[in-house]
């Protein structure tokens, strides 16, 4: 870091939400920008590359690799919660996925200035520097799986309605096209524009609750003139604000943390989409590790480098489908990710063998969990509480999303290139064993939003961003969220980064 320690705005977390924030208050002249990443650089060639996601979920270096308190209703299992740790955040480890969501999950938030007619502006805007397309040398199979459900296999499914095709990713030449590359690097030349990897911030400073700068965990102090804004994400936003003195007060109480404003809100409403898969193993279908595919894998760095394509250019969620999942005549309300490789079932990712996965989450989960703190270091972990299967309709479209799941891979045009299921298999297929398949082997799809959310009357974060109860401090990120969209998030979250910069550039003028 430079020698200047004092700027007009302080950004917390170049994430997806952040690089979008941060490049539009700086491209709006609103004043210096800041934009601090406790992560490393994302310039790397495994973050470039599609197939290394496989990889970087886990990595010591890359990844804040969270983990969930024992789920109660899954046989007090605990789940990964895989974050991004560097410049892009999660937006540098994901699966390049793009959806915007249904028109309606944001007519429903029922917030003032965040209707699907309001928010379509930012994400034209948006998509225009994400440039979300086709995948563009998806696998066969999943050429195939993209033409179940009467569809044609030529254009991406959509939450509005049933369907299945190729999914739309943000990926420029088979590489990722993350929001650090179209956001944060360009506005650095506007001169507005400082970006800090590897600096982590321990706590917001506070002068008669008036948000004046930050504390890092190396004990610095950095100013901010005209306010701060959070945009670490659903995990470390509510985290950084409850360590500053922002949240429940009897917690904050117990770990001795000063109370600065009583916000019983905080850390609540955290939820994901909850998912479970089925796995097919069988020659000539996906990719995997085979006598057959070895030469394929042999030469997949040439392919890669010098025409774009091969098993490295695959984001390995190639495809999927929506629809809804007892199969009434309404929108869809189960999501589905394709794989066309065989994914392990017994606790390891890369196995021998061939194969393809699927797996279907509830689009609108209505089960709520919470994110308290363990300490008032700020090294130490959450505890992350995502409260999965506690609302009984969740377990219910589970349920009936997999038996319909199954229908669909059964009847799917995969030809010579079928795979039988391999597990769970037919010893599950009544009802009660599919639920008890459920509670034991239920994931999610990493999409944690919420526990920010805005809104009227106790919500944490007004309509305009703005912490309630305090003064110049804002959020950006999933966790205002108040209820998760139907599809892949991270498309939502940089809308919301970009709005955002809009609204604080306006409000930190007053």
């Amino acid at each position: 870091m430079n020698a200047d320690t004092s700027f007009d705005f302080i950004v917390v977390g170049a994430g997806s939400a952040g690089c979008a924030v941060s490049a539009e208050l700086a491209n709006a002249n609103a004043g210096t920008v800041c934009a601090l990443e406790a992560g490393c650089s994302d310039r790397s060639a495994f973050v470039k590359t599609p197939f290394a996601i496989m990889f970087m979920m886990g990595s010591q270096k890359r990844d804040w690799r969270h983990v969930t308190t024992a789920q109660a209703a899954l046989g007090h299992r605990t789940l990964k919660v895989p974050r991004g740790k560097m410049i892009g955040g999660s937006g540098s480890i994901n699966s390049m996925v793009w959806f915007r969501g249904r028109c309606d999950d944001f007519d429903n938030w029922a917030v003032d200035g965040w209707s699907s007619k309001e928010v379509v502006p930012a994400f034209e805007e948006i998509e225009k520097r994400m440039t979300p397309q086709l995948l563009a040398h998806p696998h066969p199979v999943a050429q195939r799986f993209a033409r179940a459900l009467n569809s044609d296999g030529h254009c991406a499914p959509s939450p509005e309605q049933e369907g299945a095709g190729i999914f739309n990713v943000n990926m420029r030449s088979s590489k990722r096209w993350s929001p650090a590359d179209a956001f944060l690097r360009p506005a650095q030349a506007t001169g507005n524009l400082s970006v800090f990897s590897d600096t982590r911030v321990a706590k917001i400073v506070f002068t008669d609750r008036k948000a004046t700068g930050v504390e890092l965990t190396d004990g610095r102090r950095l100013t901010a003139r005209k306010g701060v804004v959070l945009s670490a994400g659903s995990i470390e936003s509510p985290a950084i604000l409850m360590r500053s003195g922002v949240g429940p007060a009897a917690h904050l109480h117990s770990l001795n943390i000063k109370v600065v404003k009583d916000a019983p809100e905080v850390g609540r409403n955290l939820h994901d989409h909850p998912v479970i898969g089925l796995y097919h193993a069988g020659p000539n279908s996906g990719y995997g590790l085979t006598l057959r595919q070895l030469p394929q894998w042999a030469f997949a760095p040439f392919s890669y480098l010098l025409a774009n394509k091969g098993p490295l250019a695959s984001n390995l969620v190639e495809a999927g489908a929506f629809f809804n999942a007892c199969a009434r005549d309404e929108k869809p309300d189960v999501q589905v990710h394709f794989i066309p490789y065989k994914m392990g079932w017994r606790g390891r990712t890369k196995v021998w063998g061939s194969g393809y996965y699927a797996d279907v989450g509830v689009c609108r989960p209505k089960s709520r969990g919470q994110l308290k703190l363990t300490s008032s270091d700020a090294t130490a972990a959450p505890a992350i509480d995502l409260g999965l299967l506690t609302h009984p309709d969740d377990l219910t479209t589970l349920i009936a999303g997999f038996k319909r799941l199954r229908t669909i891979l059964a009847n799917a045009p995969f030809d010579e290139r079928r795979a039988p299921e391999a597990f769970p298999a037919q010893q599950v297929s009544t009802d009660e064993q599919i639920e008890h398949y459920i509670r034991e082997r239920l994931g999610t799809a990493y999409h944690p939003v919420g526990t920010l959310r805005m809104g009227t009357g106790d919500a944490p974060v007004s309509s305009r961003l703005q912490v309630r109860g305090v003064d110049n401090l804002w959020v950006a990120d999933a966790s205002v969220m108040p209820q998760i969209t139907s599809a892949n998030t991270n498309a939502p979250s940089i809308m919301i980064g970009f709005r955002a910069a809009r609204i604080i550039a306006k409000d930190g003028k007053q």
